[in-house]
């Protein structure tokens, strides 16, 4: 593989980890309504387990209240009983054909516990990007050893790989801290 090629693979991939952390952080529940909050909850529809966003419509309400709309009629008592059956601690309720999520307020507890968990998150994309980085340079050696690239190439490689690795993890870093900021700005 030509070592450009392998830059560039590098680069998209430590961009997907990237992308795949920012998934996971919007699945830690702030003190704020996120329509995103419940895209892992499943619903059973007609026997088979689906996300609630492809049985109803999900939207804000107000910044502590998310909406639930089912689009038939018979799935209200069965999207409110996954929402609570979830691990999220939340308690749906229902107006109608409408079913209302209100985010409880925080503790001072649940808001350490949380900002443990993103920085847990944040870790293991840093490990993430830091694998990327040593394969990487493995396939950066081994384009040397085949005598495909010369030593100076390797090194120069290294080093653009390595200032990408740092461009994401500074970005991790900025994640990690925006989100805890929301966390106890709440």
């Amino acid at each position: 593989m030509p070592i450009t090629d392998i830059k560039n693979t590098v680069e998209a991939k430590m961009d997907q980890s990237i992308v795949a952390f920012k998934n996971n952080l919007t699945k830690i529940r702030t003190g704020r309504a996120n329509p995103a909050l419940l895209d892992s909850v499943q619903v059973d529809y007609y026997g088979s387990l689906v996300p609630i966003s492809q049985v109803a419509n999900v939207s804000l309400l107000d910044s502590r209240t998310v909406s639930v709309q089912p689009w038939e009629k018979g799935m209200g008592a069965k999207i409110e009983k996954a929402i609570r059956d979830s691990d999220l601690g939340l308690n749906p309720s229902s107006m109608g054909d409408l079913i209302r999520v209100p985010m409880p307020a925080m503790s001072e507890e649940r808001r350490k516990e949380l900002t443990k968990i993103v920085r847990n998150e944040g870790e293991s994309a840093k490990i993430a990007v830091r694998n990327l980085r040593r394969d990487a340079n493995e396939s950066v050696k081994k384009a040397v050893k085949d005598k495909l690239a010369s030593e100076d190439d390797q090194k120069r490689t290294e080093s653009d790989i390595q200032k990408t690795t740092d461009r994401h993890i500074i970005a991790i870093d900025q994640l990690v801290a925006a989100k805890e900021h929301d966390i106890m700005a709440v």
